[in-house]
């Protein structure tokens, strides 16, 4: 990812279509995104836009930087296949399409992330590893047609399936949100009375964060919990004991403006660069603290 040109070579419009900066991660996306072209690019014309976790409003967005006459596009879709058709019209009118932490079912040049099917199988692996393979679990998924959604499930259930003492008595959705999160949980929590649940595994850590408010209030402190994402406020749960672990998904600026950057100046790129995510546990959370967001 190294950019062979002078950063003060580099000029055009770069349009940046943030999932939703409801989520921490997203918000944390937009600001990285905007320092790292500010910081490293003065001349590269950024233009971010929010998709307010509404496929047809960032569908609006991609269409309003076509207008603009961006050359570049940053991507982080709401949903794979909503966003697919105003990615191929960016395709068309010349754009160069980059995806960053969610994946879109349309060609692009390259795709920045790490790989949430591994993420779900760490994850899934250190709930079997801290189990003895054996208990109920209760799963909170994310956001139903999001990618990471649909491939932290896939990973997670590859991990467990060779664990056939481990149960997963529910599945909800809370869609990336706390609050959602607090009431999926609360729901569980009366279906299932104490002692019918050894675990719950989230998709993120803001529904973690619910989740372990409904667990604390309901006096249920023997479930353990496990998550993904590695947030600050998620390794503190985790140094205070509330939360086991959780795999970092990696925040991908500065990567995706210098590939930004490399795009602008006909640079070359693999088409898939993957981003590292460690699991983050009471025994090494200190190594990781300050490193997220």
């Amino acid at each position: 990812m190294k950019l062979k040109a002078s950063p003060e070579s580099i000029k055009g419009k770069v349009g940046f279509a943030v999932a939703s900066t409801t989520f921490a991660y997203g918000v944390a996306l937009k600001n990285k995104t905007e320092e790292a072209a500010k910081k490293f690019f003065p001349n590269m014309e950024l233009i971010v836009g929010d998709g307010q976790n509404d496929p047809s409003v960032q569908t609006g967005l991609v269409d309003d930087f076509i207008a603009k006459g961006i050359k570049v596009l940053i991507i982080n879709a709401v949903e794979k296949e909503a966003l697919a058709p105003a990615v191929k019209r960016a395709e068309k009118a010349g754009i160069k399409v980059i995806s960053i932490d969610r994946t879109v079912n349309a060609p692009v040049l390259t795709t920045i992330k790490a790989k949430d099917i591994d993420i779900g199988e760490a994850a899934g692996k250190h709930l079997v590893s801290v189990l003895n393979g054996k208990g109920n679990v209760v799963e909170i998924q994310g956001s139903p047609s999001a990618s990471p959604t649909i491939d932290r499930h896939q990973g997670f259930m590859n991990a467990i399936k060779d664990a056939p003492g481990i149960k997963v008595i529910a599945s909800q959705n809370a869609n990336y949100d706390q609050a959602q999160g607090l009431k999926v949980m609360e729901d569980i929590l009366q279906r299932f009375p104490k002692g019918q649940i050894d675990a719950v595994f989230t998709h993120a850590d803001m529904m973690t964060l619910g989740a372990i408010q409904a667990i604390k209030a309901a006096g249920r402190n023997e479930i353990k919990v496990f998550s993904i994402d590695g947030q600050g406020t998620a390794f503190d749960a985790i140094a205070n004991g509330d939360i086991d672990s959780t795999v970092v998904y990696p925040v991908v600026p500065p990567m995706s403006v210098i590939a930004a950057a490399k795009a602008l100046a006909g640079e070359p790129m693999p088409d898939f660069i993957k981003l590292e995510s460690p699991v983050v546990t009471k025994e090494n959370v200190a190594k990781y603290k300050g490193t997220t967001y």
